[in-house]
């Protein structure tokens, strides 16, 4: 393995499109989990009036476990039709690196530990939204009712895509080779571990922009896809961190004109 590694150093990692290619029934579960989340963020905002939906948007911060369950459920499906697509070079990369022997098992492990971080996010989400809710700050459907909490979520939003914890996350999301080889570890466990890592990682990218998801709500599906494709973009897309700053300036802007306006 370690001969393995030296050698793929020292080539020109693979494209996407290779990987894909080497990989076609991993791309294409990846790729399955993801459209059935949004397809169940899709059917949930047209049919609202199904007890499922219905249970995603309680009327008050008075939750059964029933709510919370369910809300902890939708948030972990759009985390998954939202942040899988752009895991894919890192979780094929991944496997590449890791060769025939024990490929599959390696590969499964890194991606639960990757969805075990979202699905933690997810948890730490729902708790957002009840007391958001408590306080009267966003309605059941999660949009923001609050013009200061618009404001300061865009601002802030905004300020960390110039911070430093940014940039680092961000470049080592950006170049899967060099974040798997500096991290390497043998095993099913050590993949589990590296999968823990780059979710972290990913997580350090997102994390304010998957917050303004209660500013346009989850039932929003316009607003959703907008933050999947500026994750995507700054992740996948050459210049990404460039966009990233780009981003940044807007979401600033546009936070700062809300604050503006109220206090006028």
């Amino acid at each position: 393995m370690q001969q393995q590694e030296r050698a793929s150093g020292n080539k020109p990692p693979p494209g996407l499109g290779s990987l894909v290619a080497r990989q076609p029934m991993l791309t294409m579960c990846i790729l399955a989990v993801s459209v059935i989340g949004w397809a169940v963020l899709a059917w949930m905002a047209v049919d609202m009036e199904h007890p499922f939906a219905q249970l995603t948007m309680p009327v008050s911060s008075k939750w059964s476990v029933a709510n919370m369950l369910a809300i902890w459920t939708m948030w972990s499906l759009m985390m998954a039709a939202m942040m899988l697509p752009s895991a894919l070079p890192m979780v094929l990369t991944f496997v590449n690196l890791s060769g025939r022997s024990r490929q599959r098992a390696r590969g499964c492990s890194f991606v639960a530990a990757y969805v075990l971080i979202w699905l933690t996010f997810s948890a730490g989400a729902a708790a957002a939204q009840w007391a958001l809710q408590a306080m009267g700050w966003v309605n059941p459907m999660i949009v923001s009712t609050s013009a200061w909490l618009t404001g300061l979520l865009l601002v802030a939003a905004g300020l960390y895509q110039f911070s430093r914890l940014k940039h680092l996350c961000l470049s080592r999301c950006r170049t899967p080779v060099v974040f798997l080889l500096g991290q390497w570890r043998a095993g099913v466990s050590g993949a589990f571990v590296m999968g823990v890592q780059h979710g972290l990682l990913c997580l350090g990218c997102c994390w304010a922009l998957m917050a303004l998801l209660f500013v346009g709500g989850v039932m929003n599906l316009a607003w959703i896809a907008a933050l999947s494709m500026a994750v995507a973009i700054e992740k996948l897309a050459p210049g990404g961190e460039r966009m990233a700053k780009a981003l940044g300036l807007v979401l600033m802007a546009a936070g700062l004109l809300k604050l503006v306006v109220l206090m006028a």
